[in-house]
């Protein structure tokens, strides 16, 4: 059984909506980073979540920008592309996981959908101690710059075979890797993964990427009362 709620994420000075999703004898956490414009509402990153939940990894969807802050990204599209931004609004979410008493225990990966992904490598490299697995879904790790050569958690980025300039992207980002690290090309996808069994095919190298890593030091059985 998956126990789910809503939190508000203490991220610095903002605070944060999210949806927090918890199995009984959690395996490890995955915190999911959006871009682009998306939100925790993504029908794609919650279709995933679904599945990494069945497979006993808690799951954590969470807004990186405010509703004030959405709103202003939405009519110019400026903060989507604010990695430093995004990347500090995950270290506060992970701080934030690594505190609460339903999830301190859990290993944390990330999961990053586009400029998310830039974000989740920034931020994997701020907390090395913290973060254990990241995972790409057409992303854009080239945005981390510099932050790529210090990331230690081991890194899978999957792509879509018709997405070239994104192949081309995560294929320069991954030569300046340092960790453990793959590069997966999911056959007849696009950047979207909108065709059939190819967001399923994302699900289970994530899946399997974050089993493989995520190690939780004293699994949850329930969520408690605090806030």
């Amino acid at each position: 059984m998956t126990r789910e709620r809503a939190v508000r994420v203490g991220a610095g000075p903002v605070s944060l909506e999210g949806d927090l999703s918890l199995p009984e004898s959690a395996r490890g956490l995955v915190l999911f980073a959006h871009g682009s414009g998306s939100s925790r509402f993504s029908p794609r990153n919650r279709y995933v979540a679904r599945l990494l939940n069945s497979a006993g990894l808690a799951t954590l969807l969470v807004d990186l920008l405010t509703p004030d802050e959405e709103t202003f990204d939405q009519r110019t599209a400026q903060l989507r592309f604010d990695i430093d931004l995004l990347a500090e609004r995950l270290i506060g979410a992970t701080d934030w996981l690594t505190a609460h008493p339903d999830t301190r225990a859990l290993r944390i990966g990330y999961f990053g959908a586009s400029t998310g992904a830039g974000a989740a490598l920034v931020a994997a490299a701020e907390r090395p101690d913290a973060v254990g697995a990241v995972v790409s879904r057409g992303g854009r790790p080239d945005l981390a710059g510099r932050a790529l050569s210090f990331v230690r958690a081991p890194t899978l980025l999957i792509v879509g075979e018709n997405d070239p300039q994104v192949i081309e992207l995560n294929q320069a980002a991954l030569e300046l890797m340092r960790c453990e690290k793959r590069l997966v090309i999911v056959p007849g996808a696009t950047h979207l993964f909108e065709e059939r069994g190819a967001l399923d095919e994302v699900a289970r190298l994530a899946r399997e990427w974050f089993l493989r890593h995520l190690t939780a030091a004293q699994p949850r059985s329930t969520l408690s009362s605090s806030p």
